[in-house]
């Protein structure tokens, strides 16, 4: 029945029905799932909007293994593509597992710090080239000040190719913590050149450096602390890993409620002062950890029903650790082994 100039019954219903469909497409919570990968990196964002941010993919081990925990998290996740795929770095343990993802799932845009710096290596360079042919065409390079263009969201980009952020934000200012703080000398590898990212959700705010050095973290930190306080803190390096990274000047100033370790059972979290330093952190509301540390003792582990995987990796699961974040920025982090959840009221 044609109603006026051509608009039918059933086109006024789909126009009406429209704003329902967006209404609820924002209606779902933020998530975020920690994928274990070994020690490597994983972390997917899946935005109210139904859009995704994947930082990192793992390690390129032989039989795909990493890559298909990854996209088994993006089926649970409802996803049909990956939106962007950020690479903090090209350490084989976060950019390895890319080739083999994108024959898993599309991904439709490759965000990274820039040229390798580790490409004149045999290793290095296999990875480097293996990543460029990949992401051919649809490749943007990120600096400190950059957004990330995902609905709903805001997601700055605070460190990338040895550079931080030039100016302090979300009530960032000088940082007591810097006197007589530790420094080291600069790093010289990939992980130095980590791409950064602070997502910020109302009042939440997700912070993944990937495996941003000890040199950095202080230039983020002193004189002044640039980034303000988070509420979860994806800990750098896998947990501190050979004190490579964890500046307590810059860790205890962002005072996160919650910190996520992706380590694996004999990566990170080690040595013991890693933990320590996590575990001092002023204000901490828990730890989760992808791993149980089988290379330190048990008092340097969080509690057992907040780690995801117990086992080494010949006997692991592949366990995941999920937020999920209510438009108020409370969230509930629940670990896939057990199904324990904790909720948290963000501060």
């Amino acid at each position: 029945m044609i109603l006026h100039r051509g608009v039918t019954v059933f086109s006024i219903v789909i126009l009406l029905l429209a704003p329902v469909g967006t209404l609820l497409a924002q209606s779902r919570n933020l998530e975020i799932y920690w994928i274990d990968v070994e020690g490597g990196g994983a972390t997917l964002v899946v935005t109210p909007a139904g859009e995704s941010l994947l930082i990192d993919t793992g390690n390129p081990v032989a039989d795909d293994r990493d890559a298909k925990r990854i996209n088994a998290a993006t089926q649970q996740a409802g996803l049909k593509k990956i939106d962007y795929l950020l690479i903090t770095h090209y350490h084989s343990d976060h950019v390895g597992g890319a080739p083999a993802l994108a024959k898993m799932i599309p991904i439709e845009k490759f965000l990274d710090h820039g040229d390798s710096v580790e490409k004149g290596s045999a290793g290095g360079a296999r990875l480097w080239e293996a990543y460029l042919k990949m992401a051919d065409g649809k490749r943007t390079i990120v600096k400190p000040g950059d957004k990330i263009p995902l609905k709903g969201v805001d997601v700055l980009v605070v460190s990338s190719n040895g550079e931080v952020l030039a100016k302090p934000i979300d009530g960032g200012g000088p940082n007591p913590l810097c006197q007589g703080a530790q420094q080291k000398p600069p790093d010289q590898t990939e992980n130095q050149r980590s791409a950064g990212i602070l997502l910020t959700y109302g009042r939440f705010k997700f912070l993944d450096m990937g495996d941003l050095t000890w040199d950095k973290e202080m230039e983020l930190a002193c004189p002044v602390n640039r980034l303000g306080t988070v509420t979860v803190y994806q800990v750098t390096h896998h947990g501190f890993f050979g004190g490579f990274s964890g500046a307590p000047a810059h860790v205890w100033a962002i005072k996160p409620q919650v910190a996520v370790v992706n380590n694996g059972p004999r990566k990170g979290l080690s040595p013991e002062s890693a933990y320590e330093t996590i575990a001092k952190i002023p204000g901490l509301e828990g730890i989760w950890q992808g791993h149980l540390s089988l290379a330190v003792d048990k008092d340097h582990n969080t509690s057992e029903n907040m780690i995801a995987n117990l086992e080494d990796t010949a006997e692991c699961k592949g366990n995941w650790l999920k937020a999920s974040v209510a438009a108020n920025g409370d969230f509930t982090l629940t670990n896939g082994r057990n199904g324990f959840s904790k909720a948290y009221r963000t501060r």
